[in-house]
């Protein structure tokens, strides 16, 4: 058998490990700059004018259509809105829950930008793929909140969502490079502690042919998985122990050595997503949304955001997997 030293020379580590994982550091830093500047540019504004005729089909209040708009922006602002409007009387618990699951799309579109410039330098095209599947796992979402709005709740007068807004704000390119300038220094650090080491261990992992011997242990203890290929295990493993990055980190390695064709790839992201979302959502949401509303009601919300969150990804999943 040989040894590590006799089958890695330092031309090897320079071509398939120090030089892509170099290109892939550059691009993710050029990405992230990017994805952070077009938040703080609040490029969703056009989007968030899509509130008005869904609040009217899903028979929701207008405090409901102002807080969708915005969470185009702020989430926090967005759920301080429905709390103020549930503690005055002014909407049911229902009602809550229902404007809150709506905020779905828009709270995902707020971030959009950053998880595509993020994970695109890490799987290549893949990223558009994965990006867009969840995307549409997010209008199911909301539609299916409209649906559900407008059979359980009853007519509501004419209103006036933009009303309750403030004006249009103006691009202002010095406050938004200072802010995605703060945001980038914040982000990029915690980015490359992931992706070096992730990166390194599966360049030798694969080498060492772990994932043969992973092969054999799936086929004992994740049957349910057992349509995926073992490769796939470490992206769904570190998508549940750590951050999205991670994952993204360990996809974005096996691309770079052939181990997962496009579609195993994606389809490993999704199921990552899916089996992550319910912890680490109680573990990063419930101490924002319980300073927000009451515990009860926080803990409700979170469970039911979850809950939809992960049956749209399960639909979108199965139908990619059937016919993508």
């Amino acid at each position: 058998m040989q040894t590590v030293s006799e089958t890695l020379t330092l031309t090897a580590l320079w071509h398939g490990l120090a030089l892509p994982l170099s290109r892939l550091l550059l691009s993710v830093s050029v990405g992230l700059f990017i994805g952070t500047l077009i938040e703080a540019l609040h490029w969703t504004r056009a989007v968030a004018r899509v509130a008005q005729p869904l609040v009217r089909l899903g028979r929701l209040k207008d405090v409901a259509g102002a807080s969708f708009s915005l969470a185009f922006f702020s989430g926090a602002a967005a759920n301080a809105m429905l709390a103020e409007a549930h503690e005055n009387g002014g909407m049911t618990r229902r009602e809550v829950v229902l404007a809150n699951l709506f905020n779905s799309l828009p709270t995902y579109f707020l971030h959009l930008p950053t998880l595509f410039f993020i994970a695109a330098p890490f799987i290549g095209p893949a990223a558009v793929l994965y990006v867009s599947l969840t995307v549409a796992a997010a209008l199911l979402r909301t539609l299916g909140i409209v649906l559900l709005g407008r059979l359980t709740l009853p007519p509501l007068p004419e209103g006036c969502v933009s009303c309750l807004l403030d004006e249009d704000p103006k691009w202002d390119w010095r406050a938004a490079l200072d802010k995605t300038w703060k945001r980038f220094k914040r982000r990029l650090p915690r980015m490359v502690y992931y992706t070096i080491p992730i990166y390194v261990a599966f360049f030798f992992l694969k080498r060492w042919g772990a994932f043969d011997a992973m092969e054999t242990w799936m086929a004992e203890h994740l049957a349910f998985l057992a349509w995926l290929p073992p490769q796939a295990m470490g992206v769904i493993a570190f998508h549940m122990a750590a951050e999205t990055t991670a994952g993204y980190a360990a996809a974005g390695a096996l691309v770079a050595t052939g181990g997962l064709t496009i579609k195993e790839l994606v389809l490993a992201l999704l199921v990552g997503n899916i089996l992550s979302s319910p912890v680490r959502a109680l573990r990063h949401q419930f101490p924002y949304y319980a300073g927000i509303f009451k515990p009860a009601l926080a803990m409700h919300l979170i469970l039911s955001n979850q809950g939809l969150r992960v049956a749209s990804l399960m639909l979108v999943t199965l139908g990619y997997a059937l016919w993508g």
